[in-house]
């Protein structure tokens, strides 16, 4: 049988093989009465054929062995059944041909007593800061009222979602009765939005304070003063855009929060909530953009929220003048 080149290192609780073969398929790998059997499907210093080996360990060992397969090469790590340092690898004397020192991993045995020690010491002060580091009674609590805040967001919005999708997607709705069917829910999950903020303020969690008073007042703007005011902007077609943009972002936003809370990554979840945000952020903002060019002639028409200044400035705020500000400030953000 061909038998492939195999390096060996050593520490005092493990033993580290390292086996010569590349693209390596179906490997056997078994620990019985103390003999390791190797036998796999691979590219070594033979071409492309079955290589197989036993050794037969110095000391005891444990009988699972931890396999790792890469392209370029498979390595396998043995527990020791007592943490010693070996002089030699097999029980045998004479070191079988194929075995070699693994120098890449290689150390002594007073190296890897300062390995150990080190790593003993970083053990110790991780513990010694963790010690240090005050218990919040309190901390269960908060996770649950997080996990129940994220998980009624995500609720929400996914019912906002739903409801515009079937609506117009299945039941051939059209895009103006958006407003109506939709506007109660969402002005909900807007208003119980302002908890990010108080979160965000009392250090409950770590999202940093401006950029989320940008956003929840930045949609609670659009929401209540441009749509919720105006009965001609709450027919047009911009709102479903709005609406649709605003829930999308939030089915994948609350749930990556909600499993944080409880240490929980799915990483697909959070591929999609570092992601989606790239397009639908810039499309939202389009979207309320356009709606807020929409509102400005009616606006300007009713002359509602503009303020007059009492004499003798007999000056007047034009409330469309300070939407064309928000407009740049919009599109800066």
């Amino acid at each position: 049988s061909l038998r492939p080149h195999v390096h060996w290192a050593q520490r005092h609780r493990e033993l580290y093989l390292r086996v010569e073969l590349s693209d390596v398929q179906h490997p056997d790998i078994a620990i019985t009465d103390n003999v390791l059997r190797f036998k796999a499907q691979g590219h070594g210093a033979k071409g492309d054929n079955i290589y197989e080996f036993q050794i037969e360990f110095l000391e005891p060992v444990e009988p699972k062995p931890v396999c790792r397969v890469t392209q370029r090469q498979l390595n396998i790590t043995v527990q020791k059944k007592e943490s010693n340092w070996w002089e030699r690898l097999t029980k045998q004397e004479k070191r079988p041909l194929f075995l070699a020192p693994d120098f890449d991993r290689w150390l002594d045995e007073s190296d890897a007593e300062m390995e150990l020690k080190e790593k003993e010491e970083e053990k110790i002060n991780k513990m010694k800061i963790e010690s240090r580091v005050p218990k919040d009674p309190f901390r269960h609590l908060k996770k649950g009222y997080l996990v129940m805040y994220n998980l009624v967001q995500f609720l929400g919005f996914s019912w906002i979602f739903a409801n515009m999708t079937v609506r117009l997607f299945i039941l051939g709705k059209s895009f103006y009765d958006t407003f109506h069917t939709v506007a109660d829910m969402m002005y909900f999950c807007q208003t119980l939005a302002l908890m990010e903020i108080v979160n965000s303020l009392i250090g409950l969690v770590r999202s940093p304070l401006i950029p989320a008073v940008m956003q929840v007042f930045g949609r609670n703007f659009i929401l209540f003063v441009v749509l919720g005011s105006l009965e001609e902007m709450q027919s047009k077609p911009v709102v479903f855009f709005v609406f649709y943009f605003w829930s999308i972002i939030e089915l994948f936003r609350y749930p990556y929060y909600m499993l944080s809370c409880i240490d929980i990554e799915w990483k697909p979840l959070t591929w999609l909530r570092y992601t989606a945000w790239i397009p639908l952020y810039p499309l939202g903002g389009l979207a309320e953009a356009v709606c807020i060019i929409q509102s400005i002639p009616i606006f300007s028409e009713t002359g509602k929220f503009s303020l007059g200044l009492p004499n003798p400035l007999n000056v007047t705020i034009q409330f469309p003048f300070l939407l064309q500000i928000y407009l740049i400030v919009l599109f800066l953000g």
